[in-house]
């Protein structure tokens, strides 16, 4: 993977579809099962809202907060939330050299480049399915961001780098007709 390329582009895209996608939840489904099994939406969202603040710490200090999903979100407040992140994400960023900086995460130590790629818009784009595919799929997904996530998720998160401290299953089959955010599903051990 391109690691001197600039990932703020791609998390803008990431986040932004996510941020389509969110707006869409209807407050009756928050309750619902996502393919992310310790999650039901809101649980999700809240993960997902609770994870930009937790990277814009790291761009702000350059240091790792844990991660610390948000609670305290009204049924019709999660794309507000989800918003509110986004630009703080953005904000936290915004100053080039942040992407050189080192950043030391549970996974490793690398440039801040690499972890908004594969930290932020890698999981971004995870997620993305995660939502979309509790949902119904109501939105179109873009697939360039999908395929540059899968790349990702194959070079950090092998196949034999599961099991005890990976929040991720064994890598499964995808079914021949899988989209790229199948092929990422199915790599990070989702049922499809």
């Amino acid at each position: 993977m391109n690691t001197t390329s600039d990932p703020r582009v791609l998390s803008a895209r990431a986040t932004g579809q996510l941020a389509a996608l969110i707006a869409a939840v209807p407050a009756e489904r928050l309750g619902d099962p996502t393919p992310c099994e310790e999650f039901d939406i809101r649980g999700l969202l809240a993960h997902l809202v609770g994870g930009l603040n937790a990277g814009a710490a790291i761009g702000e200090t350059g240091k790792p907060e844990r991660l610390t999903a948000v609670a305290d979100v009204a049924d019709d407040g999660w794309a507000a939330a989800y918003e509110a992140g986004r630009a703080r994400l953005a904000a936290a960023w915004a100053d080039d050299a942040k992407l050189d900086m080192p950043i030391s995460v549970p996974w490793g130590e690398m440039p801040g480049r690499a972890y908004l790629a594969s930290g932020c818009v890698m999981e971004t784009v995870a997620h993305t399915w995660d939502l979309s595919q509790a949902l119904g799929h109501p939105l179109p997904l873009d697939q360039e961001l999908g395929e540059y996530a899968l790349q990702w998720a194959q070079q950090a998160l092998t196949a034999d780098r599961r099991g005890e401290g990976v929040p991720f299953g064994p890598v499964r089959s995808a079914p021949q007709d899988a989209d790229a955010y199948g092929r990422l599903a199915a790599w990070l051990g989702r049922t499809l």
